[in-house]
């Protein structure tokens, strides 16, 4: 329990400098900043497994599939991995809500901001209850596997053409059915009063639709997690450290997203592996190293090809 608090305390405590201190004032974030905090976030979250190491090597942490200290690293690294990919989709989704809300850059991580608060709820109740339903129901491993392979095939199969768009979306129509809607953006506030009328502005329906996305997003990665463990703080902080990452990460990547477009095969892959571990846990075990290294060939493929392919189109 200490090292939950802990945990969530520096959590906690970074949030607050980060709006309090680091981004006081709206502005807009460039590439260079941007690249700057993904690489110290990176690096922190590569960090914090020393931390696993060394908690689970003192017994400090509930340890319920007593594990050793280097699985348990080697799993947290793995499930930061999965999710870190996993995250490319919603940083795609991202872009195209700020794009059809026509939210400025300066104001767009406000939103993120309270969008990750928002995020480290929901993740945390869908791994509790995810964590709980698989110890509790071992055969819903193979409804988790089943799952993902679907989704697996439905990205490999689906046409480039179906695009998502926000204002079309079933949040942003229910959304207009409790409370008034403005087209006006107002600072970097949430809401404005109109004619005695408390209207909400595009920042605010920008960080319910990221929400709500987010919600859809963490149906795929936290199965795909709980495949490599059902170890509640494994689980979590590696999920934590993916989401505290991902506006950086956001910021960084924005205007270069069409550089990576090969990336959506190793994300493919990737939701296929761990869908068929899940489905075969009882009959074949696959090593921690290899799913790291499966995970981690995956990402550096799909980031190398994608690379390539780009510099070829543009040679020709």
């Amino acid at each position: 329990m200490i090292v939950w608090i802990c945990f969530l305390s520096a959590i906690l405590l970074f949030l607050a400098l980060d709006l309090g201190i680091f981004n006081k004032n709206p502005h807009e974030i460039s590439s260079k900043e941007a690249g700057k905090w993904t690489a110290i976030w990176v690096a922190l979250s590569f960090v914090f497994s020393g931390v696993i190491y060394w908690l689970y090597g003192s017994g400090l942490v509930t340890n319920p599939d007593n594990l050793k200290p280097t699985a348990a690293a080697v799993k947290y690294i793995t499930g930061y991995l999965i999710e870190l990919s996993l995250s490319v989709d919603n940083i795609f989704v991202i872009a195209i809500i700020f794009a059809a809300f026509k939210i400025p850059k300066k104001y767009q991580h406000r939103v993120l901001f309270w969008g990750i608060i928002g995020a480290i709820v929901f993740r945390g109740a869908m791994i509790y209850f995810g964590v709980y339903i698989i110890n509790k129901f071992a055969w819903t491993t193979y409804i988790f596997g089943a799952f993902l392979v679907y989704t697996a095939m439905k990205m490999l199969f689906s046409k480039d053409d179906e695009q998502f768009n926000p204002k079309k979306s079933f949040v942003y129509r229910y959304l207009r059915k409790i409370t008034p809607i403005t087209t006006e953006i107002n600072g970097e506030h949430f809401f404005v009063k109109k004619k005695h009328i408390r209207a909400a502005t595009p920042l605010f329906v920008a960080l319910i639709v990221i929400e709500v996305m987010d919600v859809i997003f963490a149906l795929d990665s936290v199965p795909a997690i709980l495949a490599i463990t059902s170890d509640p703080f494994l689980v979590f902080s590696s999920n934590i450290f993916a989401i505290l990452g991902l506006r950086s990460m956001y910021f960084f990547l924005a205007n270069m997203l069409e550089r990576f477009s090969y990336l959506e095969y190793s994300l493919i892959a990737i939701l296929s592996f761990v869908g068929i571990k899940m489905l075969i846990h009882d009959f074949v075990e696959i090593p921690e190293w290899g799913s790291l290294a499966f995970i981690a060939l995956s990402l550096i493929l799909g980031i190398v090809v994608s690379l390539r392919m780009n510099k070829g189109e543009k040679n020709d």
